[in-house]
């Protein structure tokens, strides 16, 4: 009897171990059921989302609650360059900015990044099996990939996009509107987010100025909160030129992440109320 009752104590203490020990091991897997993972934002569009600034030590410096989803599926401290469509080429865009200054405005929060932008890359390849022969990859099918990996780990809590400059011309124009309106929609059905923020950024002046088409798009994205449901648009006015025609310089591309942070925050309806702790997050100004 004595005997039986040591192994049926032994046999429960095996139990609770792996019990204990499945639940460590699922702890990740249910972030997003319980909310205690990351705070999820997928970056999409084209090579000014991914960045092409020239990286200098405040781009190495990482946030202690910032991290980014790398090219192997597993989180790390984000840092710049945050993606690699064109490892050759890529640099500071405004995913890093963005993200400090969301973890300085959510103090307790971890953000997690989610890199999926492709340099060059039209909307017509951000469709269902949509492809881009420069990078031979499929952006859309892509990016829903890595959220889908990035969301057992976390909640998806925006959409950043920008992207337009391989489509200032008279042949995809006229589609445009359209495809983004179908893209946003796409996006939100296939990963389960119905109502999560989607923000768009206007192309920068220098790439606007003597370029109608371009104009035309970004007066197209300006206007996307007045046919998208719960969307935002973020001005690239003042921005300046890297040197090469088309890609912001480094500062711009900060700047650029900062003001997609604060739009962010004007959408949830918390900008104007927290005046105070906008004033002490350096990372907003």
């Amino acid at each position: 009897m004595i005997l039986n009752s040591k192994l049926i104590l032994g046999f429960l203490s095996l139990a609770l171990l792996a019990s204990c020990t499945n639940l460590r091991d699922l702890g990740s897997s249910s972030a997003s059921a319980n909310g205690d993972g990351y705070d999820l934002y997928l970056l999409i569009g084209q090579s000014n989302m991914a960045g092409r600034g020239a990286v200098a030590d405040i781009d190495r410096t990482p946030h202690e609650r910032v991290f980014m989803l790398g090219k192997a599926g597993t989180w790390v401290a984000a840092i710049d360059p945050i993606h690699f469509d064109k490892p050759e080429v890529v640099g500071v865009g405004p995913g890093l900015s963005f993200g400090k200054a969301v973890a300085c405005y959510d103090q307790t929060r971890k953000i997690g990044l989610i890199p999926a932008a492709v340099g060059g890359s039209s909307i017509a390849s951000w469709t269902h099996g949509g492809f881009h022969e420069q990078t031979s990859s499929h952006p859309y099918d892509d990016a829903i990939s890595q959220a889908r990996i990035a969301m057992k780990q976390g909640r998806l809590k925006g959409i950043l996009w920008h992207q337009g400059e391989a489509d200032s011309n008279s042949a995809k124009l006229p589609k445009y509107r359209a495809t983004l309106t179908e893209m946003a929609a796409s996006f939100r059905r296939d990963l389960g987010s119905p109502n999560v923020p989607f923000i768009v950024g206007g192309l920068g002046d220098f790439f606007v100025q003597g370029r109608p088409e371009a104009a035309s798009i970004t007066a197209i994205l300006k206007d996307a909160p007045d046919f998208i449901p719960n969307t935002g648009f973020v001005s690239a006015k003042g921005l300046s030129l890297k040197g090469d025609g088309v890609h912001f310089s480094a500062q711009s591309a900060r700047e650029l992440g900062r003001r997609y942070a604060r739009k962010l925050f004007e959408m949830r309806g918390n900008w104007v109320s927290n005046k105070g702790r906008n004033q002490q997050c350096k990372e907003l100004k």
